[in-house]
């Protein structure tokens, strides 16, 4: 996992600890899980809006030829 051992793990969860304080921290745990949600929901879409430009493109190019 990022090449980060058990150490260091423990030394960055006792950091943001510290940071942001022990009632905080399900919140940032909430706020960063929607995040990444949101960051591969808007790969995905990304991804088919690609495959169906793709798809209309070849639709096109098969008219063309037919006509």
């Amino acid at each position: 996992m990022f090449g980060l051992g058990t150490q260091e793990l423990v030394i960055i969860l006792v950091i943001v600890l510290v940071i942001f304080g022990a009632g905080k921290l399900p919140q940032v745990g909430g706020a960063l899980g929607k995040g990444i949600r949101n960051f591969k929901k808007g790969m995905n879409d990304a991804d088919e809006d690609q495959e169906l430009e793709r798809l209309d493109d070849e639709k096109k190019d098969d008219e063309k030829k037919d006509s």
